[in-house]
């Protein structure tokens, strides 16, 4: 593994974490990846090749500098109590969305209106470990079909109060095709989730260039 760089593990391998992975492959970072489901695991790793390295959960934490649990929101308090051990320290990026199917075909909120997953999060994770809210606000199709467009990059926004934690989520960011762009603390991530102002699923639409963030900022 290339240790020049920021060691990441991407646990949970559906349409998000698979895109996460694929992305990072795609531009030459390592990625360690981990699951419930081990022969999964093993299959996407050897389908994404060299760069890519499976690992039980609890081994992939104890590695990674950065966590991307790519799982359920409501499945993370009981990841955090589980690995809480392994978890201390670590940067944690949060990619879920509190949504569930609303019965009309569409998804509606789990949270209150104007509560927001990272700042619940924020609260629930273990000592020492960092939380940085990113990756989350593009669908998966749109994470892996907006990445590495050239020659005007798409954004991908992230919220943390780590300034420390910057320069490891911004190169992950840059690595997976995309550009960085903080929009504040965590106390700012509601932008960035689901039905938000900066999310493809709320008042962007689309994934955005750098100029169409800066724009969309200003005026919000």
């Amino acid at each position: 593994m290339n240790t020049s760089k920021t060691t990441v593990a991407v646990i949970g391998l559906g349409n998000i974490g698979k895109a996460i992975a694929t992305n990072l492959v795609k531009g030459n970072h390592s990625v360690i990846l981990a699951s419930r489901d081990n022969e999964k695991t093993k299959s996407l790793a050897e389908q994404l090749g060299n760069l890519a390295t499976s690992k039980e959960i609890v081994d992939a934490i104890k590695e990674a500098e950065v966590i991307i649990p790519a799982i359920y929101f409501n499945a993370l308090k009981d990841f955090f109590q589980t690995f809480s051990k392994e978890l201390d320290g670590k940067i944690i990026i949060d990619v879920s969305n509190p949504i569930a199917p609303d019965g009309n075909g569409g998804f509606k909120k789990i949270i209150a209106e104007n509560e927001s997953a990272g700042k619940i999060l924020s609260d629930l994770i273990p000592k020492n470990a960092r939380l940085i809210k990113a990756f989350g606000t593009l669908g998966a199709g749109s994470l892996l079909n907006s990445a590495f467009n050239e020659p005007d990059k798409k954004v991908l926004f992230y919220a943390s109060d780590s300034t420390n934690s910057r320069q490891q989520i911004e190169e992950l960011i840059t690595s997976s095709g995309f550009v960085p762009f903080n929009v504040g603390g965590i106390d700012q991530s509601i932008k960035i989730e689901v039905f938000g102002d900066l999310h493809e699923f709320g008042a962007l639409g689309k994934p955005v260039t750098l100029a169409e963030a800066k724009s969309k900022i200003s005026h919000s």
